[in-house]
Parts: structure tokens; sequence; C-alpha cells
């Protein structure tokens, strides 16, 4: 018997750490990796090297595949009509991608579906952006439509004048050499959420519980499950909109929803605007690997094949998730006799990557019963995998 084959599009440690649950499922993976040496190359057996908008190199990947999904968005529509022109099944498909490629595209759908998001509206040129400013007080956030994320393609700007990279958007954006862009209103928010769901193509979906979500220099450096003291009405507020878009925009396969959680101004739950969608694996789901009883790459790879989606019930009251962005090693591997020595319940996932400043190299997730204890055994985890000594001179 052959077993099903799980074809995905990039070889970064998203793709490497569906290698694990799909072994056990007894699948087949096979990922087209940027390089011989990359992270997910590491792990998986058959990962040919290709480039995502090569046409020739993505059919051979779907070769006797039984679905195509992507560990990253930046797949040309081309190249996904030509793999649904050989009849393998797009997971998710091209309607639903684009809206997690182009941010307009997103916000428009979104607007239309009654998904709550920050005030908007798409920049053509310079004058676009600065009546949009004048009527937000001077003040807006810029982002690129295609192509950012961690924080690149995105720019806060003040009143004064405006940045000379903005001002080099604009002046791309108006002679069509570079992407559209999107100007946001600057939302006061009181922390950012995320809510990850998975659903597969007969419709079937499951929500994990909304987490909490730290940056540092747009990147995600933490994450907190559940978010802490998070009220139900917004909680549940959260899930709906993340079923909403999850069917509206017909994802299939893992769907990040990231949030921002706004005060009430009558006094009332807190609200949530929709800041960002990911559809695939994401940073904000990792804690789910060893803190829900069925992990997000594992729900990914049943969703796009349409098999029973697994149990979402967390395992522990707390499970926090700390990234290593970055660190004084050589390789965060010479660290693992210390982080395993001061804490055996850290749970270490390492990508394989070479060092570089602020780059994701891992993360740790911590579980247990206090969320202080916790986050402090995540955080003193990821520092000694970074090179440092945790300011509190030890684990829990």
């Amino acid at each position: 018997m052959t077993p099903p084959t799980v074809a995905v599009v990039g070889g970064g440690q998203l793709a490497r750490m569906m290698a694990g649950p799909a072994t056990a499922l007894g699948l087949h993976l096979r990922v087209l990796a940027e390089s011989a040496d990359g992270s997910a190359a590491q792990a998986v057996a058959d990962a040919p090297v290709g480039a995502a908008d090569d046409i020739d190199a993505v059919l051979a990947l779907v070769e006797g595949a039984h679905v195509l999904t992507f560990e990253h968005e930046h797949v040309p529509a081309p190249v996904l009509a030509a793999v649904a022109a050989r009849g393998v099944p797009v997971h998710p498909g091209p309607d639903a991608l684009v809206h997690a490629q182009d941010k307009v595209v997103m916000r428009r759908r979104l607007t239309a579906l009654g998904a709550p998001c920050p005030r908007w509206a798409p920049v053509a040129d310079v004058a676009d952006l600065e009546r949009f400013r004048a009527a937000s007080g001077g003040r807006a956030v810029v982002k690129t439509a295609r192509g950012g994320y961690d924080g690149k393609g995105v720019r806060v700007v003040d009143a004064g004048p405006l940045p000379d990279d903005v001002l080099a958007w604009c002046a791309a954006a108006a002679d069509g050499s570079g992407p559209a862009l999107l100007a946001e209103e600057l939302v006061p928010f009181t922390r950012e959420l995320a809510v990850l769901v998975a659903r597969t193509p007969s419709g079937r979906s499951a929500v994990w519980p909304v987490v909490e979500s730290l940056q540092r220099d747009g990147v995600c450096a933490e994450v907190v499950a559940p978010a802490p003291d998070l009220d139900p009405a917004t909680a549940a507020q959260a899930e709906r909109v993340a079923r909403t878009v999850a069917d509206g925009l017909g994802v299939t396969g893992v769907l990040a929803v990231e949030l921002f959680e706004v005060a009430d101004p009558d006094g009332g739950a807190p609200q949530v605007l929709v800041n960002e969608l990911a559809m695939r694996p994401h940073n904000s789901g990792h804690w789910t690997m060893d803190g829900a009883v069925t992990g997000q790459f594992e729900q990914h790879l049943r969703a796009v094949l349409d098999l029973p989606l697994g149990d979402v019930t967390p395992r522990a009251r707390w499970t926090v998730m700390a990234n290593v962005l970055g660190s004084a090693l050589e390789d965060p591997t010479d660290a693992l006799a210390d982080v395993l020595g001061a804490d055996p319940g850290a749970r270490v996932h390492l990508y394989g990557k070479q060092v570089r400043p602020g780059r994701k190299l891992g993360h740790v997730n911590v579980s247990g019963d206090d969320l202080d204890d916790v986050r402090a055994r995540a955080r003193a985890a990821a520092a000694r995998l970074r090179g440092e000594r945790p300011r509190n001179g030890g684990a829990a």
C-alpha cells in the first residue's frame, strides 16, 4: 500500500515541524525546499530543491501527491492554476489564499463579511495617503499589500514629513513598479491576541483557545495560552470571527487570525479587530505542539487530507511559548545540556538554522498550573539558547 503523499511548498521551520506528525500518521511528506541544507530538508528525506514561483518545480513536486499545501503564502496564482489543471487538490485553494497574499483584497473581503477591522483605505499614491492621514489625526499604519511579514513592509507614520521609505513605496505603487499600499488607522489596542482554526474541505472545523501574543520589533517573541484574564465575551467574539473568516473565505487547513483587543468605550467587554491572516500553521500556534491534545501541524495535515480533526483541548492550565530570536552561540544546540538540565519540563524545538541577529532559531514550550512560573521557565530556557544567563539565575 502507498501512504498518502502531502506535498508542501516551502522548506523552512513550518514544513520541518510537519515531519514528526506526518511520520506518526504514516503519511509521506514531500517538501519543496529553497536549499538542500534548509530547515525542512534536514528533517524530510523527500525534499527536492526548487523555487515557489517555478511552475516546473512545483509540478514535479505534486507528481503522485494527494494534496498540495504550503508553509508560506508566496506562491503565484499561475503556479496554483497549473497544479489544479493536473487534478491535484490545493489546500488552501487559490481563491482563499489570495486573501493572505494581498492585504487590500483581504480588507475588502473581510469588510464584506462583516468581520471587525481597523478603518482602512487603499493607497495609490502620496495624495491618497495624505488624505487618509489627515482624517486620522495625522497618523497611520502603512503596509505593502504584498510581500510583508514579521514587521517587514509595515511602517507607522506620525505627523510631519513622510519617511523616505514610505515615499519610495508610494512612488512604486503609483508607477506600478511596486506593490499596492494599504493605510490603516493606528489602533489603540490593549494587547494582541490570536486564534487558530482548522477547517477541512468538507467544512468541519475546530478552534483552539484564544492566545495572547507579545511582539518584539514586529516579531512574535512570546505566546501565552490561553490569553490571561480574557473576558469570556471577548473570547467568544474572537472565535466567531475566526470561524466567519474561515467559512467565508473557504479556507482549508490551519488559519491564524491575528487580532487587536480594544477597550469598549461604553465599558463593556473588550472587542477585537482583525489585524492579519495566515493560511498555514503559525507562530502563535506553536504552543499547541506540547500544550494541546492535537498540535497545529498534525491538525493541518488532517485538515488538508479531509481527515477527522483532532481534539484541541489544552493539556495544562497554561502553556507559554518563547521564541529564540538570535543567539550569541555559534549553534543553539551547544546549550541543550544546560537548558534540559536546568528544566527537564522545558520542550525545546530548534530549527537547524544558521545564527543571525534576530532570526527565529527555535522556540521553547513550558506548561503548568502557575502562569508566573511557566512564563519564567520558558523565558529562562529561551535565554540559555540565546547564550544568555537567565535574569533570575536559573529555571524553575
